[in-house]
């Protein structure tokens, strides 16, 4: 796809896009955007387009060729409930929801690589294009998997991308293996006797205790952990029952732990009770920990690693493309693909003067559309072109 056509694909893409933003949707929620995404997939002509896998989830499939490998290209849909700030046109109209994280982005350059390679092809085997639900808050992908994604559309690799604040649109970056983090939640409750507030001592009261308990968690990464094991406890809630002059007889605390390997999160939940135990115990109240694993680690296959840059030269040219300099303690859902099959997840820039995620003034970069799109197709045309196909 050259000149003038690909010139159009990337009008397309910015309309599409900016249609998506205007019209965000929240986690399964997705009905209007998987309706908008099959309905292009079937104007590209895929062999096969099937939606609500998982849900919202759409699947398509498209085959060229004899050969019998396949390989999935995976976009997530769902959008934030944030409400927007940004004063542009195609601003979104759902008050208090909007695509804070560039998944309408996402989901027009996969749209957008389907229609390069169901046009012109260069690949011999099965594409699988999936479009993911519920990604932000980590359901999304499991829900398509219980539904029968591997048995109903196998595959044999995946690929994914994210857009990258801060750095520049034409840049590449990924790493070998631990690229993204787990992400384990938590909640501490204390329970006491509240009481008047001019009378501490009639009562056994649970707001101090919750202080403690907080300042007491901070040790378990600076003291219970080896510093080679990348870890992060954040308490991002403290709630009480209480008021200005009424002493508290229940404490919640809440939130949120990172880490790449298994054992290091199975250490962090183990040292959360034993510390809350202890505290609750120094004085004198009851406490009930419960802890629950929402993100498994976004772990890369070196080897499709190595594939994913070598797509990444050709799109974006070796200047452009590095290696990231250290793994990000934030998570992606897409990690649960490649509990089944290897895989490579990759990050694009979105220019310096973006936004961050998840703020409510960001905007996705339509100029990082085309290298999206590129990308994708590109990593395609590599790995299923017919002189490597032999050989894999």
């Amino acid at each position: 796809m050259i000149g003038a056509n690909l010139g159009r694909l990337v009008e397309d893409m910015t309309a599409w896009r900016r249609d998506l933003h205007a019209h965000p949707e929240f986690g399964f929620e997705e009905q209007r955007t998987s309706a908008f995404v099959a309905a292009k997939l079937r104007e590209f002509g895929l062999d096969e387009v099937v939606e609500d896998v998982g849900g919202t989830g759409v699947v398509g499939r498209l085959k060229r060729g004899s050969g019998n490998r396949a390989i999935a290209l995976r976009a997530d849909m769902d959008a934030l409930r944030i409400p927007e700030q940004g004063d542009v046109p195609y601003r979104s109209t759902r008050l208090g929801t909007m695509h804070a994280c560039g998944h309408d982005g996402h989901t027009a350059m996969l749209l957008g690589a389907a229609r390069m390679l169901a046009e012109d092809g260069g690949f011999d085997g099965t594409v699988c294009f999936i479009f993911q639900p519920a990604e932000e808050w980590g359901k999304g992908a499991q829900a398509m998997l219980a539904d029968g994604l591997m048995e109903r559309f196998p595959f044999d690799e995946i690929y994914g991308l994210h857009n990258m604040p801060g750095l520049p649109v034409g840049r590449f970056e990924t790493r070998t293996g631990a690229i993204m983090s787990a992400e384990d939640n938590f909640e501490i409750v204390l329970k006491g006797v509240g009481g008047h507030a001019a009378r501490p001592h009639s009562g056994n009261e649970t707001l101090v205790a919750a202080c403690a308990t907080v300042v007491n968690l901070q040790t378990i990464v600076s003291r219970r952990l080896s510093p080679a094991d990348i870890s992060v406890v954040s308490v991002t809630e403290l709630l009480t029952d209480g008021t200005r002059n009424a002493l508290p007889g229940l404490a919640r605390i809440l939130g949120d732990a990172r880490s790449f390997r298994p054992e290091v999160s199975a250490r962090i939940e183990a040292e959360m009770r034993v510390i809350a135990k202890g505290t609750a115990d120094a004085y004198g109240c009851e406490v009930a920990v419960t802890y629950t694993r929402e993100f498994v680690p976004l772990i890369n296959d070196p080897v499709l690693t190595g594939h994913a840059f070598a797509a990444a030269e050709t799109v974006f040219g070796a200047d452009n493309v590095a290696t990231a300099a250290e793994p990000m303690t934030g998570s992606e859902d897409f990690a649960r693909f490649l509990e089944h099959v290897p895989g490579c997840f990759v990050f694009i820039g979105n220019g310096e003067g973006s936004a961050p995620l998840h703020n409510p003034r960001y905007d996705f970069n339509d100029d990082a559309l085309i290298f999206g799109a590129r990308f994708h197709a590109e990593v395609i045309r590599q790995r299923l072109a017919p002189a490597d196909y032999a050989q894999a």
